[in-house]
C-alpha cells in the first residue's frame, strides 16, 4: 500500500470493507467510497463517521471514479453492470478484492497473526487484538465486528484499530479461497464445517493456510482440524481444547447466563480465568487468543488479566436489555455452528427461546438451508419457538428458488416449531405477542446492520406490553 495511491471502496460501508477503508484512510491514504445502502437512506450514522475520518461518499452511479489512477476495491463477484464497475472499465481503473489489498498490507507486516476457520473469527480476533493491546503491542486489528473494547466518541464503528507496533491481526474468510493469499506468522485455525465451500476444498485451503504460517495454533476439540493437523508435519504446532494433552487446556469450566469461567492449564502452569462473554464456545475462543497470544510471546501473566477485560463483540449474543422480564439478545449466528453455539448457551439456562432467524441470502439457504433447519430443531426444546422472515435482499441476479417459507417446513418436519411471515415486523409484533415473563428472544442474521435496531425496536415494544 501506497500513501499516495487514491482508492475507492464499492460497497464501503459492508461490515468488512469499512474496517479495511478506515485502516488505509488511518495509514494516510486518500480513500473514498459508495454504498448501496447509502442510495437507499439506510445506515446514516455509518456513514457519518466515514465522512469525519475524511473519507468522500458518492452514489453509487460511478461519479466517484474521475480518473484512471484510482484503485477500484470491490468484491470480485460483482456484477460488471454496477455502475461503479463499469465507469473504473471505462477508465482502466485498477482493480483488487478486498481480500487482495488485506493480504498486501498484512503480509508487509512485520509480524501477523491471522485467524480463520468456519466460527469463532471475529472473537478470536478481537481478543487477541485486546490482548496484544494490552501488552503494549500497538497493533492494528482488521475485523468483521465492532469490537466494544475498541469502542470511543471518535471509534463508534470500532471493527478495526491502527497501531504502530508492527502487528498486524486479522480475520480472514474461506468462503471465496481468498485465505491462500495471506502468510502469517501466526495461523490460528478455530474449526472446519461446512459453509460456503465443500468439505473437501475446506480441508485443502485450511491446510495450505497453516503449512504456510510460521507458528500454528488449532482447536483439537475439532474432530475435522486435529485430522486435518494429523496429517501435515508442523512439530512446533499448538493445540487447545478441554482434552487431555492439548497445549493448552480448559478443566473445571463453570457456566453462568453473561458469563464463563474455567481453569487454564498451560505451560505448566495453572490459572483461574473469567470471562466476561458466555457460553462454552467462548472458552474455545479464549484459548485460541491465549494460544495466539503465547506465540507471539506474550506471557500468561500478561495475557490472562488482559483476556478477563474483554468484553465482546456487537452482536455477538449481545444482550439489548429486559423488559418485562423479557431479554432480547442479538446475535451474528448465520450458519450451523454459530447458531447451534448461540442456542447451546441459551438451553443452559432456564427460560422459553423464542428465536428469530433472517436468512442472509437466498444463497446460503439453497446450500446450507436443510444444515440450518436441522440446528435449530436439534436445539430448541418444545415449547420453544422459531420465526423466519425472508432473506435480506438488496439487489443483484441470485437464484430464489429456495426461500424461509421452505426452511420453516424443514424445521416443522424435524421436530421443531417454526412459522414464517414474510416481513421482519410482522415477526416483531408475533413475538412481541406471545412473549411472557422469563422468555428469552433471540434476533439471527447477519450482512444486515439494521438487524441491531429491528431487536432495539422489539425491546421496546416489550415495554409497551402490560
Amino acid at each position: 500500500m501506497k500513501n499516495d495511491n487514491s482508492y475507492f471502496f464499492c460497497g464501503i460501508g459492508g461490515s468488512g470493507m469499512l474496517p479495511l477503508a478506515t485502516i488505509l484512510a488511518e495509514q494516510g491514504a486518500k480513500v473514498s467510497g459508495s454504498d448501496r445502502a447509502l442510495d437507499q437512506g439506510r445506515l446514516a450514522t455509518k456513514f457519518d463517521t466515514l465522512r469525519a475520518k475524511g473519507m468522500a461518499l458518492f452514489p453509487q452511479d460511478g461519479s466517484g471514479l474521475t480518473n484512471g489512477d484510482q484503485i477500484l476495491v470491490a468484491s470480485a463477484a460483482i456484477e460488471d453492470t454496477v455502475p461503479d464497475i463499469r465507469r473504473a472499465n471505462d477508465l482502466g481503473c485498477e482493480r483488487v478484492t478486498r481480500a487482495e489489498l488485506l493480504a498486501e498490507l498484512l503480509n508487509a507486516s512485520p509480524r501477523s497473526v491471522v485467524i480463520g476457520g468456519t466460527s469463532g473469527k471475529s472473537t478470536v480476533t478481537g481478543m487477541t487484538g485486546w490482548i496484544a493491546a494490552e501488552a503494549g503491542k500497538d497493533p492494528t486489528i482488521m475485523n468483521g465486528a465492532v469490537m466494544k473494547n475498541f469502542v470511543g466518541s471518535d471509534a463508534p464503528y470500532a471493527s478495526s484499530r491502527v497501531g504502530s507496533g508492527g502487528l498486524f491481526i486479522s480475520e480472514v474468510d474461506e468462503s471465496d479461497g481468498s485465505i491462500a493469499l495471506f502468510r502469517p506468522e501466526v495461523a490460528v485455525l478455530n474449526n472446519i464445517s461446512l459453509d460456503h465451500k465443500s468439505m473437501e476444498e475446506l480441508r485443502h485451503l485450511f491446510a495450505r493456510f497453516v503449512e504456510v504460517a510460521s507458528r500454528a495454533v488449532y482447536n483439537a476439540d475439532d474432530d475435522e482440524t486435529r485430522l486435518l493437523m494429523a496429517g501435515l508435519s508442523l512439530p512446533d504446532a499448538t493445540s487447545f481444547g478441554t482434552a487431555e494433552g492439548a497445549d493448552f487446556r480448559a478443566t473445571h469450566i463453570v457456566e453462568a447466563p453473561h458469563s464463563i469461567r474455567f481453569n487454564l492449564v498451560a505451560r505448566g502452569q495453572s490459572w483461574q480465568v473469567g470471562l466476561q462473554v458466555p457460553g462454552k464456545h467462548n472458552v474455545m475462543n479464549a484459548l485460541a487468543a491465549l494460544a495466539a497470544s503465547d506465540a507471539l510471546g506474550i506471557a500468561l501473566q500478561d495475557t490472562v488479566p488482559a483476556i478477563e477485560g474483554y468484553t465482546g463483540l456487537a452482536r455477538r449474543f449481545d444482550i439489548v436489555g429486559t423488559e418485562n422480564d423479557i431479554t432480547v439478545i442479538d446475535d451474528f449466528g448465520h450458519n450451523p455452528d454459530k447458531i447451534a453455539a448461540t442456542l447451546s448457551t441459551m438451553r443452559a439456562f432456564p427460560g422459553r427461546i423464542i428465536a428469530f432467524f433472517q436468512p442472509h441470502g437466498f444463497g446460503p439457504l439453497n446450500k446450507m438451508g436443510k444444515q440450518l433447519a436441522a440446528t435449530f430443531a436439534e436445539n430448541l426444546a418444545a415449547d420453544d419457538r422459531v420465526f423466519l422472515c425472508d432473506p435480506v435482499y438488496f439487489g443483484g441476479t441470485v437464484d430464489r428458488s429456495t426461500g424461509s417459507d421452505d426452511m420453516a417446513e424443514w424445521i416443522n418436519d424435524a421436530g421443531g416449531v417454526a412459522e414464517h411471515l414474510a416481513e421482519r415486523e410482522d415477526c416483531g409484533k408475533a413475538m412481541a405477542d406471545m412473549a411472557r415473563p422469563g422468555d428469552r428472544i433471540v434476533v439471527m442474521g447477519a450482512r444486515d446492520d439494521t438487524l441491531r435496531s429491528f431487536a432495539s425496536g422489539l425491546l421496546a415494544s416489550l415495554g409497551e406490553t402490560v
